[in-house]
């Protein structure tokens, strides 16, 4: 006989709670209840043993949720996780806004920033992406540092295509640069590129695309840099 996932049996919950307390154990307890749940099947779909849900909400103990474990109930219950116990700076600071869907919103540029002849630049923000916080962290800067902008033009095929989204890392514009693909502005245009760097201190701007030309011993002062470039993601 095989053995049934409990979680198979809720499906999604029927709806979110309004929240009005603050005490994570009086939320859980509620969601449970009103979503016609119990604290044992809630407890098996964490991976723990049944008494994990009951021990937590009457006895205390634990005295906080796991991460992981908050972070799934959050998700299943489709609230914020500030509302499970999470720390306050999980949901607003630096790090950005995280969404109901547990996804840390990333700010994406109205206009895209140019593979090919150029395109002026409008530092006006269209819509967010979400994203992992975990994932995100993987990234090895702060979240609040980075933006999506779409590629505009075919300069630096095959690594990015017309059309792809780039993650840009604007820290990098305050750190000594080092070989990679940036976003930077030149005469009022906003392109993306691969910069190296010379042993004279000038810069090398490229195109991966052979068909565009290069830029040799380019003086640093006269490139304005927006960003690093750390992530792409295209539709196939």
């Amino acid at each position: 006989m095989s053995r049934k996932n409990p979680i198979a049996n809720f499906g999604q919950s029927r709806y979110s709670i309004a929240i009005v307390t603050d005490d994570a154990r009086t939320n859980l307890e509620k969601l449970i209840r009103e979503n016609g749940h119990d604290f044992a099947a809630i407890s098996k779909m964490l991976g723990k043993n049944s008494a994990y849900i009951q021990q937590y909400i009457r006895r205390g103990s634990p005295k906080k949720l796991d991460e992981d474990d908050r972070r799934r109930l959050a998700e299943f219950y489709g609230i914020e996780e500030r509302l499970l116990g999470a720390p306050a700076m999980r949901e607003s600071g630096r790090r950005g806004p995280i969404a109901p869907d547990g996804l840390l919103r990333i700010k994406q540029l109205q206009v895209g920033a140019s593979a090919g002849p150029g395109s002026l630049a409008d530092d006006e923000y269209a819509e967010s992406m979400g994203f992992s916080p975990k994932w995100l962290g993987r990234l090895g800067t702060d979240p609040a540092n980075l933006s999506l902008i779409v590629v505009d033009g075919d300069s630096m095929d095959p690594t990015l295509g017309d059309g792809d989204d780039i993650m840009v890392d604007h820290s990098a514009a305050s750190r000594p640069l080092r070989d990679g693909i940036y976003v930077l502005r030149m005469d009022d245009v906003l392109l993306v590129k691969r910069i190296a760097m010379g042993p004279s201190g000038k810069l090398t701007i490229r195109s991966d695309n052979p068909q565009y030309p290069d830029w040799e011993d380019v003086s640093a002062e006269s490139v304005n840099i927006i960003g690093r470039v750390v992530w792409t993601g295209r539709r196939l």
